[in-house]
């Protein structure tokens, strides 16, 4: 569903809407994509966050970011951003090109209530600190969180043993060459699995039962041990899998905070226009 947030940035929201509300425990997924400035560069300003952890993977364009307690830090082409909200802070993202092509995600994934209250943390990481696995000779994954063929990516997820992968099919080197090799990539079992192709098409699962997915559009995985996918054609593609343990706690919401009852939100407020929230 195309929408804005933030200050006007425009961008489209995947889960989140209400076609789609959330898939346990993934609350959000947006993407934005553009190369004028006047659809970003607004960026978003400071606003709060509690009870839950938000994931930005930045492709192209940059960000800086800021926060109530004194953390700032930059978000180049290729990285990630992992932070646990957890009791509350203040932040902003803002974009720092004025020009050229802008285009990531935001993933927003529930906490545990016994996690909701706990001190807010950030993992950085640029590009140069995510592994990159060979899947096929036309296929790779980069491995941000979770674990592949052995190789674990650098964010630690304690909660809900999250993976977090950015797969790339790329285009043979010659057009007389066979359609990509389908690649299989291990799942958890009892984990909510999802994948959003953002570039080109897809076959996702084997033989009779795969379906083509198109850019722009997000497979719900049903429960296994693994997921296939495949190029559709020699013009490559690309998608975000993910993956998480569900909570299965109730979830009441208001904006950007995310608690389990009314009373959890209203002291939110109470907090919020006490003075006191966000602050070391």
């Amino acid at each position: 569903m195309p929408t804005s947030d933030g200050a006007g940035v425009k961008l489209t929201r995947v889960i989140g809407q209400p076609r789609l509300s959330e898939l346990d425990p993934f609350l959000l997924l947006d993407e934005f994509k553009s190369d004028n400035p006047e659809d970003y560069i607004e960026g978003f300003p400071t606003h709060p966050h509690r009870g839950f952890q938000t994931v930005t993977v930045m492709l192209n364009g940059a960000m800086r970011h800021k926060d109530s307690v004194g953390n700032t830090g930059e978000l180049g082409p290729g990285s990630i951003q992992w932070m646990n909200a957890g009791s509350g802070i203040l932040h902003s993202e803002m974009p720092l090109i004025k020009n050229g092509l802008m285009h990531g995600f935001q993933l927003w994934i529930n906490s545990y209530a016994s996690q909701k209250m706990t001190k807010p943390r950030y993992q950085d990481f640029q590009k140069d600190k995510i592994p990159v696995v060979k899947l096929s000779d036309t296929a790779t994954a980069r491995v941000m969180v979770g674990t592949v063929n052995g190789v674990t990516g650098p964010v630690e997820d304690k909660q809900t043993n999250a993976m977090y992968l950015d797969v790339n099919f790329t285009s043979p080197t010659t057009t007389a060459a066979a359609p990509s090799a389908p690649v299989a990539i291990d799942m958890t079992a009892g984990h909510t699995g999802i994948l959003y192709c953002y570039d080109g098409k897809l076959k996702v699962g084997s033989n009779e039962a795969a379906k083509e997915l198109s850019k722009g559009q997000l497979a719900v995985l049903t429960d296994g041990a693994k997921v296939q996918l495949q190029a559709s054609n020699n013009s490559g593609a690309r998608a975000l899998v993910l993956a998480a343990h569900p909570i299965g706690e109730p979830i009441v919401r208001h904006g950007p905070v995310v608690m389990n009852t009314k009373e959890e939100i209203m002291q939110f407020f109470r907090d919020f226009h006490s003075g006191n929230f966000g602050k070391p």
